[in-house]
């Protein structure tokens, strides 16, 4: 053997140092005084550090040679005991080159001398066939008092290993920015790095020993006592355990996050649990906040689906509280001003807040029915508060914080009051969020949230989302405010502008419906009117502007007008017409000029561009109707349409057919004629004059509706007769709306229906008079023997004297022979024909005249007068309004005497 050469030295006291941090992690048994004797001799298997280097020892004779060989001396050293044992060890492992040096080594030995060195030795395993082992030898004596030798031996690679492993194992420890710790298998802690002091505040060395009750409060060190248990017995290492608890000088509360795993020796055996502790403190912070924001948007978002689904006010404030609660709050209210919700448009008030209020809204996660939260802003401080009930009205005192909040529109916070004072609810919360809900620069009311003791107090994220919810809140029921105000406005507009539900009319039976393309208005440009014309004729109009909402339905009330005022100037279909386009060709132009509209107005009917002088193509007014006279004594009517879709006519027992009705160019195209037809209707017809909203959709073509209404008129549902001539008007009606798709919303529909019921001979009364004096006389005695069969013999004088005035103006103004028409229908109606064309003008006589007092006359004894052109001359008449049994008609005698 040969002395340790230069450089391969590994000094006791640099291995020792090395040693020790493993050293302190074995479980050798506690050997200060105040450990259990018993637990000296407990059977303890080595220690980690010789199951890592794999020590070897054998023993040398007297003689020199193996007296004893053990097993991992065997290992080490690759020869069984029955190899080695009565060998030189010299001959039986050392190589040939080095064996003289060794035999001088093992002679020193004998001699009584320690000796420690690296011994050379063959090794098939490694790469140069031999190894260098680290050899101890301490002299011994046998048990003839000979000398003799104990040997260890250890390899001097697994040695070095160590080292490397050791100085490693020390830099991670001792350099890591994560927290280091070391517990034994009896769960006391055995050593820190400086990371895990420094989290802590305490100097590394006090951990030595302590347990996790001398760290964490007693729930979290039962926890981490119980994970090193587990982790301990089951080697199953545990991460990103979160444990709770405070440094030593300091009142926050620290987050950190441990991951545990189990330690063994080289043999496998386990003798601790290490742990890496990191302080998430931050990280948690941050986690909870951005937990906190994505649950703000994930609530807005939740609130932009729900708020505002109705125009309903109150529906609206318990959709704002169907989302805060219990998503961000306990209990919540909604109040809204009186003023508003009675349709006010500035309720007293406003500006200072103290307007009476609504509570229109209440939710609660906490509790069965309403309680008093924010509801101490109401009332004295000395006062106990009382629940607002749902639908209460009530004020906020000038001086209160919800008072304040809606008169200066800022968010308030009202914390809760201490248990001890009292046992109501109020006690009970954590703090209460006043907050203003404000739409376009104005209040409409206040929303309180309100969350328990025990809930996260509101922080200023809490504040400024409440802010958004009650804005978001306020916008919508301003909105269904608007809506309603405009609602009611449109809804008298179109009231005012489509006739009666149950218009009537002489000779006819009749029954309408309307219905609005946009159901939010119920306001459209599609009309009809049923107009009672002189002669107990009635004029049947259905029309539609193109356009729809408002601004359609202004300009359908202008053209309504002006059919109205046409009708009664008793011309006829096609000059109604005419005189129609040129109205609406003045609608879109200042000062109701047409000139220069035409152009345009005639390209865009056409659909192609307009002319490029045209000003604006907005402003164009294009409209269609049609206009149908009818008079129940010929039972003809006459026909005249601008554009609009035909009439449908149902007779008796036959097949519903569309009338061949010119169909002309649309209103405010201007310059194009209208034609007209007359067709005689029989008693029973039904005629149906309707919009395209009723035939025409996206989904079918104008022909596949016209053919269904009159599939639908052929086979009306309930009609005793087969077609729609035989059943109850309202009953067809409503089957055509059904049994067509009238709930597509693309346009107006407008349908009326009428059922031909000519005046009988018996009431109509008809005689032609020569153009002679004798014919005032002849007309007065035919106009009472008329009427005294009818059974008006109340009406017979002033009749007579009536008469009497109109024959008398004929025979001095007019020419040719004279016509005498009594109508009794609803009224009873005298028309006076001649040849003559000039009109009767009323005029009012001076006291000295003598004459031309017979149309005052007329006009203060009848209902109404008036006359018309016709194509032979023209035709004066009066109205009378039949006895009612009650109530006598203008005395004669009182109007003649009015007269002077």
């Amino acid at each position: 053997m040969s002395e340790k050469p230069a450089g391969a030295d590994m000094p006791e006291e640099t291995v020792g140092s090395q040693v020790s941090p493993v050293s302190q992690g074995s479980s050798l048994p506690d050997m200060s005084p105040m450990s259990s004797m018993s637990a000296v001799w407990q059977s303890s298997p080595p220690g980690s550090i010789y199951d890592y280097i794999q020590v070897a020892s054998f023993a040398l004779g007297s003689d020199g040679r193996i007296a004893q060989w053990s097993e991992r001396a065997a290992e080490l050293l690759g020869l069984t005991a029955r190899q080695a044992i009565g060998k030189d060890p010299v001959e039986a492992f050392v190589p040939p080159e080095y064996q003289e040096t060794g035999h001088r080594a093992v002679a020193d030995i004998l001699d009584g001398r320690e000796w420690t060195g690296l011994v050379p030795y063959r090794s098939p395993q490694a790469p140069s066939g031999h190894g260098i082992a680290e050899v101890y030898v301490m002299p011994a004596q046998d048990e003839h008092g000979k000398r003799a030798a104990l040997c260890i031996a250890v390899d001097v690679s697994a040695l070095r290993g160590l080292e490397t492993d050791l100085a490693s194992s020390q830099a991670v420890f001792g350099q890591s920015p994560l927290g280091f710790f070391l517990f034994g298998t009896d769960l006391r802690m055995l050593r820190v790095n400086e990371r895990f002091a420094k989290v802590f505040g305490r100097p590394a060395e006090e951990y030595r020993g302590v347990t996790p009750h001398d760290l964490l409060p007693r729930g979290e060190a039962d926890r981490l006592a119980a994970a090193l248990r587990q982790v301990l017995d089951s080697g199953q290492a545990l991460t990103d355990m979160p444990l709770m608890g405070q440094t030593p000088g300091s009142t926050d509360r620290r987050r950190w996050s441990v991951s545990l795993y189990r330690l063994h020796s080289g043999s496998g055996r386990p003798i601790g649990i290490a742990g890496l502790a990191t302080d998430v403190t931050g990280r948690r912070r941050a986690e909870q906040e951005a937990a906190g924001v994505r649950r703000n948007l994930a609530l807005l978002n939740e609130a932009g689906a729900r708020i505002g689904t109705s125009l309903d006010l109150e529906t609206t404030a318990r959709e704002l509280l169907d989302v805060a609660v219990p998503q961000f709050c306990d209990l919540a209210s909604v109040d809204l001003y009186q003023g508003l919700l009675s349709g006010d448009e500035t309720p007293p008030g406003l500006a200072d807040g103290s307007a009476e209020l609504r509570r229109v809204a209440f939710a609660s996660a906490v509790s069965d029915g309403p309680v008093a939260f924010g509801d101490i802003c109401r009332v004295n401080t000395a006062e106990d508060p009382k629940p607002i009930q749902v639908g209460e009205v009530h004020r906020y005192p000038f001086n209160s914080l919800c008072a304040h909040a809606l008169r200066t529109a800022q968010v308030r916070v009202v914390p809760g009051r201490d248990g001890s004072e009292s046992l109501e609810f109020g006690a009970m919360l954590q703090s209460t969020l006043v907050v203003p809900m404000v739409a376009r620069d104005t209040v409409v009311g206040l929303a309180q949230f309100s969350r328990t003791k025990g809930s996260e107090p509101f922080g200023e994220r809490d504040r400024a989302l409440a802010v958004e919810l009650a804005a978001r809140a306020a916008v919508s029921i301003d909105n269904a405010r608007l809506y309603r105000r405009e609602h009611e406005r449109a809804l008298i507009l179109q009231r005012s502008l489509l006739p009666p539900g149950d218009p009537e009319a002489a000779g006819l039976d009749i029954a309408c419906r309307y219905l609005p393309g946009n159901a939010a208005t119920e306001v459209g440009g599609d009309w009809f009117d049923v107009i009672e014309l002189p002669g107990h004729r009635t004029a049947l109009v259905v029309g539609d502007v193109m356009g729809r909402g408002l601004r359609a339905a202004v300009a359908m009330g202008e053209l309504r007008t002006a059919v109205r005022t046409l009708a009664l100037l008793d011309l006829e279909p096609a000059e109604v017409l005419s005189a129609l386009d040129e109205i609406a060709l003045g609608l879109g132009t200042p000062g109701g000029s047409h000139a220069g509209a035409r152009p345009g107005s005639r390209a865009l009917a056409r659909g192609g561009k307009a002319a490029e002088d045209s000003s604006d193509l907005t402003e164009v007014y294009l409209a269609t109707c049609v206009y149908a006279v009818y008079d129940p004594v010929t039972r003809r009517c006459t026909f005249a349409n601008a554009g609009h879709p035909p009439p449908v006519l149902v007779e008796p027992g036959e097949n519903a057919l569309l009338m061949e009705v010119p169909p002309g160019m649309p209103l405010g195209v201007g310059g194009e004629p209208f034609e007209e037809i007359e067709v005689e209707l029989p008693d029973g017809a039904l005629l149906a004059l309707y919009t395209d909203g009723l035939v025409e959709s996206r989904d079918h073509t104008l022909d596949e509706g016209l053919q269904a209404l009159r599939a639908a008129l052929d086979t009306p549902d309930g009609a005793d007769g087969g077609n729609a001539a035989a059943g109850s008007l309202e009953d067809v009606c409503d089957h055509v709306l059904s049994t067509l798709d009238t709930h597509h919303g693309e346009d107006d529909i407008a349908l009326l229906m009428a059922r031909m019921q000519g005046l009988s001979a018996e009431s109509v009364g008809d005689w032609h008079l020569p153009s002679a004096p004798q014919s005032v006389g002849r007309a007065r005695e035919l106009a009472r023997e008329q009427l005294e069969s009818w059974g008006l013999d109340g009406l017979v004088d002033t009749t007579e004297l009536l008469v009497s005035e109109l024959v008398t103006n004929a025979l001095r103004y007019g020419e040719g022979e004279i016509r005498l028409r009594l109508l009794l229908d609803r009224t009873l109606v005298c028309e006076v024909w001649d040849g003559g064309l000039v009109q009767p003008r009323r005029r009012r006589a001076r006291d000295t005249d003598e004459g031309g007092r017979g149309l005052q006359l007329v006009g203060l004894l009848s209902a109404g007068w008036g006359s018309r052109r016709t194509p032979l001359g023209k035709t004066v008449w009066f109205e009378l309004a039949l006895p009612d049994g009650q109530s006598s008609g203008p005395d004669s005698v009182e109007a003649l005497l009015s007269l002077w």
